[in-house]
């Protein structure tokens, strides 16, 4: 009987697959979203906190700063304790964090509430992921993980033109709460879609490298966000830049001689896996600096409205979407070295115009 309800269980699984993709989909496009939206409304939320340069580039980077820096190691508690359980857990923190910053009275506790939904967001990211390894087989992944980054590019690029949209009509808080509708959505259909699992050979959770790369990554980031605004010699800039560098290698030694890495670092001994790593970085670096720059050259220098400034970025959402969509296939055909070549001129000769 046993068996018998493990088949069924199985058997469910693969039915629903493409719907648990759908809400896997859409709760990681509400994370991307986020991560630009903010960007339209940075000259509104000026404003309104009367916030400083140094302040509005925090207002974006404390997100981003611990949607990163705790992406992997999230990962690995997911996997250890339950993938769909610590995905409702990073909707439901990443929804607290947007009617926090709804509401936030000044602008250091609007950091406060983007801290905490760049936790929330970098909760549920990698367990959407592990839960599509999970439901789909082999053969299929590879679609499946392109219509799952095709919508979390498409969010990305939807950022701008949802926030610009939302903040003609309303208050700025509104473009964090029109999260919440999508997580509530995404929360009561995963308890019908989205099957529970988790990797019962997953091994400690590495504590001592997810803290020392999160200090590390908090200290590069801090130097780099102060650096221009204080100058690159003031001696907490300097300290920044020098204990971030300390701090990467000491994170390195650990997960040399650590039982179970965080991150094994025998993986960048594959020199097609460490052009890929800095690839991507280089390209999420330059997408994400260009998508801040070219909102507030919009609003502030061209004058021109947030949803003005919206609808003018638009084609990145599309182009993002596509490209995510088509690209597994590509590599099928061409080899990733053509595609990931290919991808990066093209991003040169768009940013060089």
């Amino acid at each position: 009987m046993g068996d018998d309800v493990a088949e069924s269980t199985e058997s469910r699984k693969h039915r629903l697959r493409w719907w648990t993709l759908i809400v896997l989909s859409v709760s990681v496009m509400t994370a991307g979203l986020q991560n630009t939206i903010t960007n339209v409304a940075l000259p509104t939320l000026q404003e309104e906190f009367q916030a400083s340069a140094t302040e509005l580039q925090w207002f974006v980077n404390s997100y981003i700063l611990v949607y990163a820096g705790f992406l992997l190691v999230m990962g690995a508690v997911g996997d250890k304790y339950g993938r769909a359980r610590w995905l409702n857990i990073g909707l439901v923190v990443f929804a607290v964090g947007s009617v926090a910053a709804a509401f936030a009275p000044d602008g250091a506790t609007f950091i406060i509430t983007q801290i905490i939904m760049g936790f929330g967001a970098a909760v549920l990211t990698p367990a959407t992921l592990a839960i599509i390894i999970d439901v789909f087989p082999k053969e299929e992944r590879a679609r499946a993980i392109g219509i799952w980054a095709a919508l979390a590019g498409l969010g990305i690029g939807l950022g701008p033109l949802v926030g610009g949209a939302l903040l003609e009509l309303f208050w700025y808080g509104s473009v964090f709460l029109v999260n919440l509708p999508i997580v509530i959505a995404a929360v009561v259909a995963g308890r019908f879609l989205v099957p529970e699992s988790r990797d019962a050979s997953a091994p400690p959770i590495d504590v001592a490298g997810a803290l020392l790369s999160f200090a590390a990554i908090s200290a590069i980031v801090y130097a780099l966000v102060a650096g221009p605004d204080q100058g690159w010699l003031r001696p907490w800039v300097l300290a920044a830049l020098i204990g971030g560098a300390a701090l990467v290698i000491w994170f390195v030694r650990h997960e040399r001689t650590a039982a179970s890495p965080m991150l094994s670092i025998e993986f960048f001994s594959d020199r097609g896996f460490t052009a890929a790593v800095i690839a991507i970085s280089m390209t999420m670096f330059a997408a994400f600096a260009a998508i801040f720059l070219i909102t507030q050259v919009l609003q502030i220098v061209q004058e021109r409205s947030a949803l003005e400034a919206g609808l003018i970025m638009t084609p990145l959402a599309f182009a993002l979407a596509a490209g995510s969509a088509v690209a597994p296939r590509l590599v099928e055909q061409l080899g990733a070295r053509v595609v990931i070549v290919s991808g990066l001129i093209m991003m040169a000769v768009g940013m060089g115009f």
